[in-house]
């Protein structure tokens, strides 16, 4: 078997903690620690998030998006097959290297999507880009879910606080997609007392297999 071999690290603004892009073949990971928070073989989870959300959404014009994460881009990359020529989707992501990232050693992953034109990259923390309202949808695969790993700062943007901001910024009806890899009963609840109607939704990592991830779709 091939050995990981580590390609480039990043810092997490804030606190500072490493994040480490390594590569085993044709395989890619971005780990923390011990821990990898994404896989390049890994990403049906992902897909499902833009799927989830485009169904919600179905009939709507001129949709704006909001995703909180670029990581290897595969809900980027679904949410451009989803949503329709008439989309405007923005993507902030607080860790400039993981965008150098996108463009070089992962370049082959994105397959052009981040010069798709409905397509707007921003360095920048997403509660900041959550705040410019007018979203149809705010989709968050940021840090692991509600109960993340790498950013203390993430715990306010899935707190009550960040949850009131995000309905204040949808439009009527829109919705509210978040990405988690693992179940939070206290996160459900969180929802539903911001006001949201709640689906939770459990989705495979990679097609029929691996992990079971969670997705709630939380509508306004």
């Amino acid at each position: 078997m091939q050995p990981w071999i580590e390609i480039d690290t990043a810092t997490v603004p804030g606190d500072g903690q490493t994040l480490r892009l390594i590569r085993r073949g044709d395989e890619f990971s971005i780990m923390t620690g011990s821990t990898a928070l994404m896989n390049s073989r890994q990403f049906g989870s992902e897909e499902a998030l833009a799927r989830l959300a485009r169904e919600r959404l179905q009939g709507r014009k001129n949709p704006k998006i909001l995703i909180g994460g670029l990581g290897m881009g595969f809900t980027l990359r679904a949410a451009l097959a989803e949503f329709g020529g008439d989309a405007a989707i923005a993507v902030a992501e607080l860790v400039p290297a993981v965008v150098a990232w996108a463009r070089g050693p992962l370049a082959g992953l994105f397959a052009g999507s981040l010069d798709d034109p409905r397509v707007a990259i921003h360095e920048s923390d997403v509660a900041r880009i959550i705040d410019a309202g007018g979203w149809d949808a705010i989709l968050l695969d940021v840090d692991n879910g509600p109960e993340g790993l790498t950013r203390d700062e993430n715990d306010s943007l899935y707190g009550y606080e960040g949850l009131a901001a995000a309905r204040r910024a949808l439009r009527p009806g829109g919705i509210l997609a978040v990405w988690s890899s693992h179940r939070s009963p206290d996160f459900t609840r969180r929802l539903k007392a911001s006001g949201f109607t709640v689906d939770e939704v459990a989705a495979r990592a990679r097609g029929k297999r691996g992990a079971r991830h969670v997705i709630w779709i939380a509508t306004k």
